[in-house]
């Protein structure tokens, strides 16, 4: 059976996703005249980069560039007064004379959908050209920690005393209160003790002056202290808000970490937020704050501008990469994709300069000096003091001249590190401003010492209060009055005077050697959880809007609005979560507990609507059935509580009984594969729901424990599925079936070195002789060491040989905690010979099963290796590996357990690993670095690549922290257990493991064209046949069982199914999530209102692998995608809009021009790497 079937071009509407007309979309309507006008200038820099491609390739090019680029320079800037480019010396500083502005735009943004050819041509666009790679600051920078004196991470900055003589200095203090949803108190107890205090002061405090500013971030608090606030309070708020005294910065439900969150949740987190925001305020936030985040993403990055932001600040990088930055008046650049030769992606980025985001290390370089300006540290406050002992004291008449000076002092020597003359300075730390008195005290002595410096014109200075808007507001008017650009630099039609960046901001060090690397691991267990909250709420969603738009029934309409409230409560909790404490592991226990609790509330009532949905979705609800009565079927999978792992509940039917089990597909793209329930009885038979008979296998249940008591007496049912895109299809386990053939049962081969192995009845057992074991498929041959059970070698069918040394290893530390990863040397192997082995083989599904023998008497894994045999399916081209871990009890303190691929790739010291699943990043693994700096996030996937072309990939079910510390080695940490606090303030060790099982998907495949070099700095991307694997394991289908057996008889019930698409989507596209926003809204639409929305992504992929790969697919190629995909609905309208759901001008999100056009015609217009948004109004067809 094809894997996807399905023509795509031609046919009716209802037929095909590609256009069925000859009509052409629209051409993209005329530019404004501002747009038009600047045209010609981003056609000329668009030219000079293309030009700088083609010279690089001959000798001939390259004097003819030399020729042109001076040509270039003197006609476009001119011959600039005090320039100094490359100038690195700290004690200088010189900005641009004032040049008229030469208007830069974006270039023109063409269509760009490739398709066959190599990487370039495939599913990624050429690479960008920018000024600043964050792979070539970490080629230049030495990491020596050098002292740099008061700054101690930098070095002794002076200024000239007329470096402001011809544009002022513009300085904004922004105060604002950094409020953690949870960190070493619950998100309610912070909410209580302080959170609600502060927002109260901040209305109050504001209201007195119109001069004081104030930002706020976390919409969770805002939305909190909204419910119960009075609604004079309210009203004040809003008036705040609306004449600019309060900026709400971000406006995520949290401030997200982007390390460890898969870029679903962190879209649906700022959507919660911004969309509460709007409905409760009527505003849009479009300044991203983000302070506290431990290492940066390039992806949210990429969302943030298609959600419509315009500016972002950051704070957490490596001290020696702000060091770098600020030594060439970089730390403000355009942030751009690596991917984006379009500069379609670009977004203003601030970076702050020093080690903390608190009042010491914001107003200037030497923090003992800025932390006397830190008023709320005066002795009635509570606050303590500072370290440096020289504490603030009140300003008055006799002191304000000296004190304002110093303070000043301070902001000219932060603005040398800037290239523009308007400065920032953050007033905040976290929980600030919890009392009106502490308030008061900050407002009222800063605005003495303003006063002081705004009425001395010979300071050439203007300080003030101000919001994060209001800065960067002024700092783009300043950059358009004056060229801070400089000769060949390649900057960015979105702001000019400002280098280019690409790359992304990992991994985090504040000091000397302490990386943040362990949070990519630290509390495993949840972030297993989150993201099968993710999946859940995503099906639920989809689930939802199937419901509302196929079925008009009583119990249709009624069960969205029922559940509308838990699914909100699920969004906020999935959102809650990703705070930069939640899924980073880095919050006390108690709290982490707390996060469990809701997200598994949620878990749970997810999947009872989802339960309910299968009814309405199968026609077999009843019109007076309530929605919250109890559903005909429940899931296959169940927790019993927060802190458990899920298991599956077992089938267990009378002798003449079935079972049914309904299957949820939440893809785009249908669904054959193999699935697996328990059973208690291995005398069972699978039939489809027309009551055919399907061939089935049973497997004895294996489990991590007593040695010699690995069979659990259960068993492992495995048939094969094919279920529609977005569809349900029903299968039936029977007993005592006449004309339905049983299950075939695995033969088992065990080994053991301690005592034999019990024969589980009633399988065929036999003894594993010799030192090697093969297990296979049909496309693959994996050896593996008897005495150990670890894989040594994989073969593919095509003769490709990949060793693979398998190896589990542990970390003994000591200084790690939740946040720190600090080895003691590298990770020692922990498996000794004479283990017990077990091999299942049958014809699905081959296991190897091994619990080895390790120096502690209670071993903390066990693990298993499986690989499919349903022909024709993706199952078939990876090796499923699924570790057991139990790192528990004292022997396991200051422990981090790893597991390790020991390849013969030749990978020249680089791997590749992803950022939140959006796209990949390139991985060096340096020498200068310590080991725990050489690790970083591997949300999703990790692979090696060699020189040959050769490549290894491993797909994870979870977050986690990957590196490669030799050539062909790829290290992926598993677990740790820390007793030490690691001085970052949580105040605790990590030492609530529970057990849980960590599951890869590991695919070998050969490049077919031309190999690309590691030292090529664009990141790879996945092939298309990776992208697949990696869906199945990160969106696996939802199955569910009935409640009640059914006794067999000669009357069958009709055969259950939904199929909701007309065919399944081209397989690089991907629906991110389908669903009505606002179900409670949604019988009160206007006519034609869209009332759904439907995110898409356009993956990229590398097509050097496809045709190897052997999948039958098609991807979307150089067509738009029809969106009138559903059968018996009709599109009626449609319109892009942005991520957040918030803005419907494309213009403004960066998008090329013909989207908003094509969409409008009901196409989506998308180029490869891109995530589009779409606002649909469906209905039944008439």
């Amino acid at each position: 059976m094809p894997l996807f079937a399905g023509n795509r071009r031609g046919g009716g509407l209802g037929h095909s996703f590609l256009p069925s007309s000859s009509r052409p979309v629209r051409p993209g309507r005329k530019l404004s005249a501002s747009s038009s006008s600047s045209s010609s200038s981003s056609r000329r820099r668009g030219q000079f980069r293309d030009l700088l491609r083609v010279a690089n390739s001959t000798l001939f090019g390259v004097g003819l560039l030399v020729s042109l680029f001076f040509i270039i320079v003197f006609l476009r800037f001119g011959i600039p007064s005090h320039f100094s480019s490359t100038s690195t010396s700290p004690s200088s500083r010189s900005r641009h004379a004032v040049i008229p502005r030469v208007p830069r735009k974006t270039p023109s943004r063409r269509f760009s959908s490739l398709s066959g050819g190599n990487l370039r041509e495939a599913g990624v666009p050429a690479a960008a050209v920018v000024d600043i790679t964050t792979k070539d600051l970490y080629d230049r920078i030495k990491f020596r920690d050098v002292d740099g004196g008061a700054w101690k991470q930098g070095w002794e900055v002076s200024y000239d005393v007329h470096e402001w003589d011809s544009e002022k200095l513009k300085v904004f203090v922004v105060p604002h209160s950094h409020n953690d949803p949870g960190w070493k108190l619950t998100v309610e107890e912070y909410y209580e003790r302080q959170s609600r205090r502060i927002l109260d002061t901040i209305v109050e405090s504001l209201s007195k002056d119109d001069r004081r500013r104030f930002i706020w971030e976390e919409m969770s608090y805002l939305e909190r202290w909204w419910r119960e606030a009075s609604s004079t309070k309210k009203e004040s708020f809003t008036k705040l808000v609306k004449n600019g005294q309060l900026e709400i910065v971000g406006g995520g439900w949290v401030m997200n970490d982007e390390a460890n969150s898969h870029y679903f949740a962190i879209i649906e987190q700022v959507t919660e937020g911004n969309m509460w925001l709007y409905d409760t305020i009527g505003v849009v936030p479009k300044n991203s704050w983000s302070i506290d985040p431990f290492g940066y993403s390039a992806t949210m990055a990429y969302l943030l501008r298609r959600m419509g932001f315009q500016n972002m600040l950051i704070q957490r990088t490596h001290y020696e990469l702000k060091k770098e930055l600020a030594l060439h008046k970089n730390l403000e650049y355009i942030w751009r994709q690596a991917w984006d030769a379009e500069e379609t992606t670009d977004i203003f980025v601030h970076m702050m300069p020093f080690y903390s985001y608190d009042i010491p290390h914001t107003c200037g370089p030497e923090p003992a000096i800025c932390c006397q300006f830190d008023f709320a540290r005066m002795y009635r406050y509570g606050y303590e003091m500072c370290p440096w002992r020289q504490d603030p004291v009140e300003t008055t008449q006799e002191n304000l001249q000296e004190r304002a000076l110093k303070l000043l002092d301070q902001y000219k020597k932060k603005s040398t590190l800037y290239r523009t003359n308007t400065l920032l300075v953050p007033l905040g730390d976290d929980f600030r401003y919890v009392s009106l008195d502490e308030a008061e005290a900050q407002f009222t002595n800063y605005q003495k010492l303003f006063d002081y410096i705004n009425s001395n014109p010979s300071l050439n200075s203007e300080v003030k209060f101000g919001t994060l808007d209001e800065y960067f507001q002024t700092l783009r008017d300043e950059a358009e009055r004056i060229n801070y650009s400089r000769p060949a630099e390649v900057g960015s039609g979105e702001l000019q005077g400002f280098p280019s960046l690409s790359g992304d901001f990992f991994t985090y060090a504040d000091r000397q050697h302490d990386y943040w690397s362990g949070y990519y691991v630290s509390r495993p267990f949840f972030k297993a959880v989150d993201r099968i909250l993710e999946q859940t709420l995503r099906a639920s969603e989809m689930m939802l809007a199937l419901v509302l738009g196929y079925c008009d029934t009583s119990p249709c309409v009624r069960l969205p609005i029922a559940f509308s409230h838990k699914l909100t409560a699920a969004r906020r909790n999935l959102a809650l979560f990703q705070h930069h404490d939640g899924v980073t592991g880095t919050a006390k226990d108690h709290v982490v507990e707390d996060y469990g609790t809701r997200m598994h509330t949620s878990l749970q009532d997810l999947q009872i609507f989802m339960s309910k949905a299968v009814e309405l979705l199968l026609g077999i609800q009843h019109e007076k059935s309530e929605p919250l009565s109890p559903s005909q079927f429940e899931p296959e999978q169940v927790r019993s509580q927060y802190d458990v792992q899920p298991v599956h509940r077992v089938l267990n039917m009378p002798q003449g009984h079935t079972q049914s089990v309904v299957f949820f597909n939440p893809l785009e793209q249908a669904r054959d594969e193999v699935v697996m329930v328990i059973v208690d009885s291995p005398d069972v038979c699978v039939l489809q729901s027309n009551w055919s008979s399907v061939q089935s296998q049973v497997s004895p249940e294996l489990k991590h424990g007593d040695l010699g008591k690995l069979a659990t007496g259960r068993h492992r049912l495995y048939w094969r599925v094919y279920v529609p895109p977005l569809g349900l299809n029903t299968y039936y386990v029977a007993l005592g079936y006449m004309g339905c053939e049983k299950a075939k049962p695995a033969v088992l081969k065990l080994a053991s070195g301690i005592s034999p192995l019990p024969c589980p009845a009633p399988y065929a057992c036999s003894e594993l002789k010799g030192d090697k074991v093969e297990l296979k498929n049909r496309r693959y041959t994996l050896t593996f060491d008897v005495k150990s059970g670890l894989m040594n070698s994989v073969t593919r069918t095509d003769g490709t040989r990949t060793v693979v040394g398998e190896e589990i290893g542990m970390y003994s530390s000591s200084g790690s905690g939740a946040y720190l990863f600090k080895p003691i040397g590298r990770a020692r192997p922990i498996v000794e010979g004479g283990g017990q082995v077990i091999i299942s083989e049958g014809f699905l599904v081959n296991e190897l099963f091994s619990h080895p023998k390790t120096p502690w008497e209670k071993t903390p894994l066990s693990h298993s290796t499986r690989v499919y045999s349903a022909e024709n399916t993706i199952q078939e081209f990876y090796i499923e590996k699924e570790y057991h871990v139990e790192l528990i009890g004292h022997d396991f303190n200051d422990k981090e357990l790893i597991c390790r691929f020991k390849t013969s790739i030749d990978s020249r010291g680089v791997f590749y690993s992803d950022l939140n699943g959006f796209q990949m990043s390139r991985r060096e693994t340096y020498e200068k670095i310590p080991l725990q700096g050489n690790y970083y996030p591997m949300p999703l996937l990790a692979f090696l690549q060699g020189t040959d072309g050769s490549r290894f990939s491993v797909h994870s079910r979870q977050a986690l922290g990957a590196a490669s510390l030799q050539d062909g080695w790829l290290e992926i940490m598993l677990d740790r257990r820390l007793v030490q606090d690691d001085g970052r303030g949580l105040g605790q060790g990590v030492m609530d493991n529970r057990p849980m099982n960590v599951v890869f998907h590991i695919l070998t495949e050969s490049n077919i064209s031309a190999a690309v070099a590691p030292s090529d700095p664009l990141p790879l991307q996945p092939s298309l046949l990776s992208h697949q694997i990696g869906a199945l394991l990160n969106y696996p289908i939802h199955a569910f069982t009935s409640r009640k057996t059914q006794e067999v008889s000669s009357l069958h019930p009709p055969p259950r199914a939904f199929s909701p698409l007309t065919s399944s989507f081209p397989c690089d596209l991907h629906i991110v999530s389908f669903k009505v926003p606002r179900p409670l809204n949604y019988s009160q639409a206007l006519p034609r209102e869209p009332r759904f929305t439907m995110i898409l992504q356009r993956r990229g992929w590398d097509s050097s692998y496809c045709r190897k790969g052997g999948l039958q697919c098609i991807p979307l190629g150089d067509d738009p995608l029809n969106l009138d995909i559903f059968k018996d609905l009709e599109l009626l309208n449609a319109r892009a809009t942005s991520l957040n759901l918030m803005h419907n001008s494309v213009e403004m999100l960066g998008y090329i021009e013909q989207v908003e056009d094509a969409a409008q015609e009901g196409h989506a217009l998308m180029s490869p790497m891109e995530i589009h948004a779409y606002k649909l109004e469906i209905r039944p067809q008439k």
